[in-house]
């Protein structure tokens, strides 16, 4: 079996929920759920739906970073939204990332997330060349 690496944020919810930010298994790469949460638990772009999404693939892409990759290798999103009518908002910051990678992707409206302030979470799968 391939080697195993966690990657941590250093989030106090790692630990108390027992998860980390990114798992890679060979050239395979997970990124959990990703919320707008600044270094200080602080909700960052409050009411600003591509504020929060151009922040959340910000940290999604340090994360991959760390295990060696970039949003380049990213095959898959998947984006978690409290109000698709924001498709636009979500979707504009998504494509500034993603424009010429274009990974796959899902938008699935959710009636919360973890607290009311946030407004999208988004996971990634990444795979890096062999």
């Amino acid at each position: 079996m391939s080697t195993r690496m966690n990657y941590s944020s250093g989030a106090i919810w790692e630990d108390k929920v027992g998860y980390c930010r990114a798992v890679k298994v060979g050239n395979h790469i997970e990124v959990s759920g990703t919320v707008a949460s600044g270094e200080n638990g602080q909700v960052v772009g409050r009411d600003d739906a591509y504020q929060q999404t151009v922040f959340i693939l910000q940290k999604i892409e340090k994360a991959l970073k760390e295990a060696g990759a970039s949003l380049e290798n990213v095959v898959r999103t998947r984006m978690f939204v409290t109000d698709i009518s924001r498709f636009d908002e979500y979707g504009r910051a998504h494509g500034e990332f993603f424009s010429s990678i274009k990974p796959s992707t899902s938008m699935v409206e959710v009636k919360a997330l973890v607290a009311p302030e946030y407004l999208i979470e988004i996971e990634a799968t990444a795979i890096l060349n062999e």
